[in-house]
């Protein structure tokens, strides 16, 4: 007669309730993984409003001579770069309005604004869009377009 030797390994109910153990953690770390994820964008768009803050006071006090820039000829002038002169970084469409003509009554004016590139439950890049202008105020209100806002709105947010 043969002995059966002792077998070794893991049955299939071990197996099941590992995968069940490893399915509860995801479930749980995922969506804060997203919301960490979609934090770090919107604490990156108000650098870039504060970034375009910056650059448009330089731009007017030099190569502007009073007159505001947009992306582009920010980006022309080595005052943004290139990634950021395009209009969108870190899940976050950008753009700057200028308008005025340096007149007492139309004065040089500019607004900078970023808006998510994704708006949705679980896919959205951000949930709030920025806008700021000559002033340096930085405003946040609630994401309706992923297209960057054009007039300042919402809340001021702690400069």
């Amino acid at each position: 007669m043969q002995q059966k030797k002792g077998q070794q390994g893991f049955s299939l109910i071990e197996l099941l309730i590992v995968v069940a153990i490893i399915g509860i953690i995801a479930a749980i770390a995922i969506p804060n993984l997203i919301a960490s994820k979609r934090a770090a964008n919107e604490a990156s768009a108000v650098a870039g409003i504060r970034t375009l803050t910056g650059a448009e006071a330089t731009y007017a006090n030099t190569a502007g001579s009073g007159a505001y820039g947009d992306l582009t000829t920010l980006a022309g002038q080595g005052l943004v770069d290139s990634t950021f002169g395009t209009g969108a970084k870190s899940g976050y469409n950008f753009a700057v309005t200028t308008s005025g003509d340096g007149q007492p009554a139309t004065p040089y004016r500019y607004i900078s604004g970023a808006s998510p590139q994704n708006i949705g439950a679980g896919t959205a890049t951000g949930n709030r869009q920025f806008t700021s202008n000559e002033t340096g105020v930085i405003w946040a209100a609630t994401a309706t377009a992923t297209t960057a806002p054009t007039a300042t709105s919402g809340n001021p947010i702690g400069n």
